[in-house]
């Protein structure tokens, strides 16, 4: 299965071959609309895997991403509330209770985890679909480290017009980036004979 931009109003925007473009027409549901997507027109399958890890977020502290209200921050996405715990060791402290009580903190470690390499600002640093599966259904798969979420830097990629992501370096001059890392996982899909 190939994913696909999962929003109706972006699923409209490109063709089934399409894996990524550029449009001047915004479509989307604040809050869930990749960073690249709503400053610059950028879409591209990393678009739904941001929009997965809003969703899961969500989930785990029991709110939506249009304000939270349970800090001291008047209105603040929940991207920003998981992360401020996140970088601080108090994740646990934002879970919807229910849920803390029903699994093992462990686990929802992991979701949370996950959920914060879902909606990294930068778009290569996300993990594919096909990858949070794999680190959803084996957990000794081992993580990266998540970098701060979308909003919180700045969006500063672009994808050329041969698929090739880039991304402006702090002297303005742009560069390649690589679509893999060493933390990137392999997964290989087998065959019977």
């Amino acid at each position: 299965m190939d994913p696909k931009i999962s929003d109706f109003g972006l699923a409209k925007l490109f063709g089934a071959d399409e894996t990524h473009g550029i449009t001047k027409r915004i479509a989307g549901t604040f809050g869930y609309i990749s960073p690249e997507y709503a400053t610059h027109g950028l879409f591209s399958v990393k678009s739904d895997v941001y929009s997965y890890g809003v969703l899961v977020l969500e989930i785990l502290i029991g709110r939506k991403n249009s304000g939270y209200r349970g800090s001291e921050h008047p209105i603040e996405l929940v991207t920003h509330v998981v992360w401020r715990h996140w970088t601080q060791g108090s994740a646990l402290q934002v879970v919807d209770q229910d849920l803390v009580e029903q699994c093992q903190a462990q686990r929802i470690l992991r979701c949370i985890h996950i959920g914060l390499l879902c909606v990294q600002d930068d778009p290569i640093q996300r993990p594919t679909m096909a990858n949070v599966v794999l680190m959803l259904n084996n957990h000794f798969v081992g993580l990266p480290t998540p970098l701060a979420p979308a909003f919180l830097g700045s969006c500063n990629t672009t994808i050329e017009s041969n698929g090739v992501p880039r991304r402006e370096n702090s002297n303005g001059s742009m560069g390649i980036l690589m679509k893999d890392s060493e933390n990137n996982v392999s997964i290989s899909e087998l065959e019977p004979r």
